[in-house]
């Protein structure tokens, strides 16, 4: 697993809510085709289009992402910094149950090892209902980002929003919010045995 990959990873999870959807998928659909300098020419600038200020652990794992792939230090140091992340107010809904595009889902976390828990929200707000995809775990997190997006492109999703996070720890509020807000669609069975 590359750290830099993680890295990138990570920072494009804490990034749901405060970039447009349709420039985070197009990164993490970056990420998991090895489109390295696409990234690190690209998330830099579009930090800084769209005023994104970055906590300092945010801007270490810029550092080791972007910074690793070449992108210029002026740049890197030119995002502005955050003590906090901006407050977001989105709110999520449970679906009335799965369709074909989250059964689909369904089918690759499945498969997917590592993986222990796949949820299903719908964002509401301004900007329109979007269909919000949560899996928890997972080998090689960038990658099952990459093909669960793809899966709900081939679905009519125009902008997908797929949130792969980490099995332990206090996600990020927009996570939390959208977790609070969604219904679950699977559990590991071993997952369940070990809680």
């Amino acid at each position: 697993m590359s750290a830099a990959d993680q890295a990138c990873h990570d920072l494009l999870v804490r990034l749901a809510g405060r970039l447009p959807d349709d420039l985070l998928w197009r990164m993490r659909d970056w990420l998991a085709d090895s489109g390295r300098s696409a990234l690190s020419a690209t998330l830099p600038r579009e930090l800084l289009r769209h005023r994104v200020g970055l906590t300092d652990d945010e801007r270490d794992m810029l550092a080791a992402a972007a910074g690793e792939w070449g992108a210029s230090r002026r740049l890197l140091d030119a995002v502005l910094p955050a003590h906090t992340p901006d407050d977001l107010v989105v709110a999520f809904e449970a679906p009335d149950g799965p369709d074909q595009a989250t059964l689909s889902v369904l089918a690759v976390v499945r498969g997917h090892p590592g993986c222990v828990e796949l949820r299903h929200a719908w964002r509401t707000g301004g900007r329109g209902r979007q269909r919000v995809v949560i899996v928890s775990g997972g080998e090689r997190p960038w990658v099952l980002a990459g093909t669960l997006q793809r899966v709900l492109r081939a679905h009519g999703d125009r902008t997908p929003c797929v949130e792969v996070l980490p099995p332990h720890g206090e996600p990020p509020a927009y996570h939390q919010a959208a977790i609070i807000g969604s219904a679950s669609l699977w559990h590991c069975p071993s997952a369940l045995v070990g809680a």
